[in-house]
């Protein structure tokens, strides 16, 4: 099936999950995700054979986030996304909030800083230093920076469905192709931080990353709930659904809003569960080196305050 500039998403039969689920790749997208796929195995295949470990769990949830994306847009999820309002906002939300936290949680940049080829020669510029010094320039701390983030993640959903921006994007193939790629972006820089797996320009404390979170949420929540109340459909693409479909453009988009407010919930428990099993892991690391610190040098620290409190008790007598 071909997108909207040739027609025949016109001629789609009644939406079921069969349907949606056949595979109908997009070039663009099955190759990109290939690509992904391919490189992530190079670098665990590289890291394996030089006999380092990498943890099975980051692989899954990479190849999982990456299976996401083919779900949503290599299948005819896809080609029904360009007449229903619905099952776009399926794509958009699985694209946005699901996709980036399980490809985040797979470490990409830690591995690819692990497994690529370091400079020839001292003070050159090898693929490994390209990739640090791109992850420590001005671009990327602008980019991954809550103030830049936050806005661009409330105004994707905003700014975009509520101007003539998304109708224009819809018009062809390569305008969706664009959009998709900008929803999973914008999910990217904003969980990136947050999530906080691999190095990155901002290293915000555990609350900080929460209160990040939370920030764009409500949002999220009452861009759907717009969306439900509306008394007249309010994006120009799925005012006319093709007859074929059976639907009725307002209630598919009172769902398309019921998705959205629904799915906002799901990511922040996601990242919440991630966030605090990151910091429980963090303060049993920050223990045992106390206890090794202690081992090392014999308790010296707690000889050192007994020797002290016995001083005071002896210039009480």
């Amino acid at each position: 099936m071909e997108h909207g500039e040739h027609g025949t998403t016109m001629d789609l039969p009644p939406f079921t999950l069969g349907r949606g689920l056949e595979w109908s790749p997009d070039p663009f997208f099955l190759t990109a995700c290939l690509v992904a796929l391919g490189l992530y195995g190079w670098g665990v295949v590289r890291l394996m054979r030089r006999g380092d470990a990498w943890p099975v769990g980051r692989t899954v949830a990479f190849v999982t986030g990456v299976l996401s994306v083919m779900l949503v847009l290599c299948t005819g999820l896809n080609d029904y996304g360009m007449v229903m309002f619905s099952v776009h906002m399926v794509q958009h939300m699985v694209i946005s909030m699901l996709s980036p936290i399980l490809l985040l949680l797979g470490a990409p940049i830690t591995l690819a800083l692990r497994a690529l080829p370091v400079a020839a020669r001292r003070g050159g510029k090898g693929p490994r230093e390209l990739l640090l010094a791109l992850l420590h320039s001005r671009f990327m701390r602008i980019i991954t920076h809550p103030a830049f983030t936050i806005p661009l993640f409330i105004a994707s959903l905003y700014a975009l469905y509520f101007s003539p921006i998304f109708d224009f994007l819809m018009g062809s193939t390569t305008g969706h192709v664009v959009m998709m790629s900008h929803f999973l972006a914008v999910g990217l820089v904003f969980f990136w931080p947050i999530m906080g797996v691999d190095p990155g320009p901002h290293r915000p404390g555990y609350l900080l990353r929460m209160l990040e979170l939370f920030a764009g949420m409500p949002f999220h929540a009452f861009f759907g709930i717009a969306l439900m109340m509306a008394s007249g459909p309010m994006v120009e693409t799925y005012e006319n659904p093709p007859a074929s479909l059976g639907i009725d453009a307002l209630a598919d988009q009172n769902m398309a809003g019921g998705i959205a407010w629904a799915f906002s919930e799901i990511p922040s428990v996601l990242v919440l569960l991630a966030l605090l099993f990151q910091w429980y892991r963090s303060e049993q690391r920050q223990a045992r080196r106390t206890d090794r610190a202690a081992d090392r040098d014999g308790d010296q620290e707690l000889a050192d305050y007994n020797a002290y409190l016995a001083s005071l008790n002896a210039r009480g007598r």
